[in-house]
């Protein structure tokens, strides 16, 4: 899935229930001028109460040394803008399709139980190990406890790492670990399937009875807390994800966007259709229209299971991949429409868009050079003011129309 180099691991525990072993008061008392050791005792003082060891509390955080390296990952930005066709085509590739349908077979009989069990059909657990480790091949190779225990004590996130923390030293003592076997990620996932502590603590199983849970050597274990943390997550049994869809000329695209889901029954009204062309059934199910790639590329119908995905990793561009990953390794075919290239913006020249877009009255938000839902929304409303195509997507022509486009430009097409 997944570059360690990014952040969305921590989505995994986002949406998770967990002890708030870190009040308002002891919040307001992590400064900026707290030392490594004085955050230590802060974080062991954490410890005790949530009922760490003693043996633990001393031995192990009290030896702790910082990973300066870690903030680095943390603050390090991407030199580039991330496309849907530069992600998309690194993540569902060739190999991880093959892959994917030998561990298929491989777990065959294991994945149906889980299926009975969970609801959660054997072809998504696949694809979601495929994106996140490479099928285990990508675990992470970063010391969990020191990771976290730097993150913990920088101030940009040390409630939410402290927490996670503390987790992970109850994870050692439960499970019986060897601290220096905790590696993975260097925000702290874990293991085949990337789960932060506390998602681990909560949703991990012992897939095969051995009466331990073990995540990063027993791709059982993995499978099988896949299966039942999606469960957990909402995951809606006998429906898909989504599909590719074919959208008719003169779609309107103000329609597209996870924000404005419509009735299957609208959708056909509108004349949208699977790619075999074949209609959609009158249905009152709600599903709503993605065009990642902008109305060149292909575009995608999602339903209630892909807001499931999110859950897990809160990127459209994610979802999809897993989506189609699955559906890949369940023997469908690829994408009917090649994906478009976009020119390699940089993020200052993403930003500097953005920054544009704002000034023109186009709100897209912070300029931060993500090509998120407010920034397509933003696009838009600026392709349709000047009669584009409004499908959100920053094509070439796009950006060179919002650089020159004058502040007053409503007024200018209005005169």
């Amino acid at each position: 899935m997944i570059s360690f180099s990014s952040f969305k691991t921590v989505f995994i525990a986002a949406g998770l229930t967990s002890v708030a072993f870190i009040s308002h008061a002891q919040q307001s008392q992590i400064t900026e001028l707290e030392s490594f050791p004085q955050c230590i005792e802060r974080l062991q003082q954490l410890a005790r109460k949530a009922g760490v060891s003693e043996n633990t509390t001393v031995d192990i955080l009290g030896h702790v040394k910082p990973l300066p390296k870690i903030l680095g990952y943390d603050r390090n930005q991407p030199e580039f803008v991330q496309t849907f066709s530069g992600y998309f085509s690194k993540r569902v590739t060739h190999w991880r399709v093959n892959k994917g349908r030998e561990k298929l077979a491989e777990h065959r009989e294991f994945l149906a139980k889980l299926t009975q069990q969970y609801g959660v059909p054997a072809h998504y657990l696949i694809a979601f190990w495929g994106l996140e480790t490479n099928f285990g091949g990508i675990k992470g190779k970063i010391p969990t406890i020191p990771a976290l225990t730097t993150l913990a004590c920088d101030q940009r996130r040390s409630v939410y790492f402290s927490e996670e923390l503390i987790q992970a030293l109850l994870l050692l003592e439960r499970e019986n670990l060897d601290e220096k076997d905790m590696i993975g990620s260097w925000a702290g996932a874990m293991g085949h399937t990337q789960f932060m502590p506390t998602a681990y603590m909560k949703y991990a199983k012992d897939g095969d009875a051995d009466g331990k849970v073990d995540l990063w050597n027993n791709e059982l274990d993995a499978l099988a807390s896949a299966a039942h943390f999606l469960q957990n997550l909402g995951w809606k049994t006998g429906f898909k994800w989504g599909r590719e869809v074919l959208l008719p000329p003169g779609f309107n695209y103000q329609l597209a966007g996870k924000s404005h889901p419509q009735t299957l029954s609208f959708w056909s009204q509108q004349n949208v259709t699977q790619v075999s062309g074949k209609t959609f059934d009158d249905s009152d199910l709600k599903a709503a229209i993605l065009v990642p790639a902008g109305h060149t590329g292909s575009a995608f119908m999602v339903y209630p299971n892909f807001d499931v995905i999110l859950r897990w990793n809160n990127s459209e561009y994610y979802g999809i991949a897993v989506g189609h990953l699955a559906d890949r390794i369940k023997g469908q075919g690829t994408l009917s429409k090649p994906l478009p290239k976009l020119p390699n913006y940089t993020l200052v020249e993403m930003q500097q868009f953005q920054e544009k877009l704002n000034q023109l009255g186009f709100d897209v938000g912070e300029a931060d050079g993500i090509l998120g839902p407010a920034t397509r929304k933003g696009v838009r409303g600026f392709q349709v003011t000047v009669g584009l195509i409004a499908d959100g997507y920053p094509s070439k022509e796009t950006v060179e129309a919002v650089m020159n486009a004058p502040l007053n430009i409503e007024a200018e097409i209005n005169s």
